[in-house]
Parts: structure tokens; C-alpha cells; sequence
């Protein structure tokens, strides 16, 4: 099974201590296509042949991201809004990815206690990805369960390292949803 992940996170290189973690790891593990949309596409102009290129390639991806203002960073929009393309990834003839597999890769500054219906923000990281959810199903492609990461700023180096080797294993491993 060959996976990608592509990582949105504009500060990457210096800016997030955990999603840069994961970065590492998933590239120190091999086997493991891994890129860093912000860095590919500093100007937002994504190369959507090139984009739909690697997505033929490649049987699973998972989006990693941090949860800012419940949702991605803007550029994974961007990408999802010029990328699966009319007659491509739906509607007549779009069934390219019919069959692929995908999941989210979520780091948040908050408890997992907070994301939930007695929590601080209401909701679960579950029900405020759904329009990734509803996306993907219309073009056909399985879900993956999410990797998410709580309270990604306070964990130290050790649980740090633990959880970049947790999610290796789980971007490697995981099957799909039923």
C-alpha cells in the first residue's frame, strides 16, 4: 500500500514543534511519500496535474494538519477546491479515486475533554470534519479513523516522541472505516 501524507501547516519548518515531529518520523520510517503543501506551494498556485499525478500514485492519504478556528489551514481548501476536479474526482467520468483510502492527521491546543458535547467547544473533532467526511464519500474514496493529537503545545519531548512513533504506526497500519 503506498501512502502519502500531506502536511499543512504554513509555519512547519519553524513554527509547530509536534506537526514538524510528525514530519520526521513518517519520513525517518520510510516507505512513506511526505510532503509539506506550504513549502511545495508558498505562492497558493498548486500544480494540479502534478497534484492529481501523486494521488494516482499512491493507494492512501492522510491530510495532517493543526485544528485552527475548528478547521485547516486554508491552503488544504485550496488544494481540495482546484484538485478534485469536475469529471476527475466527480460527476461524469470523475471516478479516479474511487476505491483510494484517506484520513486526517489532527493536532489541537485544547483536551480531548474539550472537544465534546459537556466540553468548551461543543463538538466533537469528529462532527466538525464532516464536510471532509461528506467530500471524500462523493468521490468514492474510504475513511480511515482520524490520528488525533490533544493538547499538542503542552506535551513534553517524551510523550512528544511516543506519539510521533503511534502515529508512523497508524498512517502504516490503520484500515478502513466500515
Amino acid at each position: 500500500m503506498k501512502t502519502m501524507i500531506i502536511a499543512v501547516h504554513p509555519s512547519l519548518a519553524d513554527g509547530s514543534r509536534m506537526n514538524r515531529k510528525l514530519v520526521e518520523a513518517a519520513k525517518q520510517a520510510g516507505g512513506l511519500t511526505v510532503r509539506d503543501l506550504y513549502a511545495e506551494y508558498p505562492d497558493g498556485r498548486i500544480d494540479v496535474a502534478r497534484e492529481q499525478e501523486l494521488l494516482l500514485a499512491h493507494d492512501r492519504v492522510v491530510f495532517q494538519f493543526p485544528f485552527w478556528w475548528y478547521s485547516a489551514p486554508s491552503l488544504l481548501k485550496k488544494w481540495i477546491d482546484e484538485v478534485m476536479t469536475f469529471g476527475w474526482a466527480h460527476g461524469p467520468g470523475g471516478d479516479k479515486l474511487v476505491g483510494k483510502e484517506w484520513g486526517l492527521a489532527i493536532s489541537t491546543g485544547s483536551s480531548a475533554e474539550a472537544y465534546g458535547r459537556e466540553g468548551y467547544n461543543r463538538f466533537t473533532v469528529d462532527e466538525f470534519t464532516r464536510p471532509y467526511q461528506i467530500g471524500f464519500q462523493l468521490v468514492g474514496m474510504k475513511q480511515l479513523p482520524s490520528f488525533i493529537i490533544h493538547g499538542a503545545q503542552q506535551m513534553s519531548d517524551g510523550e512528544l516522541e511516543r506519539m510521533a512513533g503511534e502515529y508512523v504506526r497508524h498512517v502504516s497500519r490503520t484500515t478502513i472505516l466500515t
